[in-house]
């Protein structure tokens, strides 16, 4: 399993339930890398899609409420029991919201993070890697600037 991710420059993902830098080459790269796979996540982060579940991909959500089971999607109570429940074979992306990544990170072995250089106010955030000597970056790669200004690069860690 592959974490993937968008940041400020403070580890920051979200507030009120929605992104904090809006970036259209980083949902580009989100559709590229997990079209026609596994995407595991929490019952927020699928609430938070104009469109519902993610379309041409299995969507396997974390949901302590035991009446949730929106049309498209397989509700797990744990974030345990939710990864359990994919294949070996299978290509499964962890996108969300901080509580699953908190629970699941250290069972990825890869994070995909666009690295928005700003700070905004959040009420969420991604587990600090750059502070967590169990992963190094194993790729940099200049992304460019937003429509708003805001300069990104791409960053690949690998959790040794």
């Amino acid at each position: 399993m592959d974490a993937i991710v968008s940041v400020t420059s403070d580890w920051a993902i979200g507030k009120d339930g929605g992104l904090l830098v809006p970036n259209r080459a980083d949902m580009r790269r989100f559709v590229q890398l997990t079209r026609g796979c596994t995407v595991l996540m929490g019952r927020k982060t699928l609430e938070s899609f104009p469109g519902g579940p993610l379309k041409g991909r299995r969507n396997v959500v974390v949901s302590r409420r035991e009446d949730y089971a929106p049309e498209g999607v397989e509700v797990f109570p744990t974030p345990e029991g939710a990864l359990e429940a994919t294949n070996a074979d299978e290509k499964v992306w962890l996108i969300g919201g901080a509580s699953i990544y908190q629970a699941l990170i250290d069972r990825c072995e890869r994070a995909y993070v666009t690295v928005n250089e700003c700070v905004r106010e959040a009420d969420a955030w991604f587990p600090n890697l750059d502070e967590n000597p169990d992963w190094e970056v194993e790729a940099r790669e200049e992304g460019g600037v937003t429509e708003a200004g805001v300069p990104f690069e791409f960053v690949t860690y690998r959790h040794g």
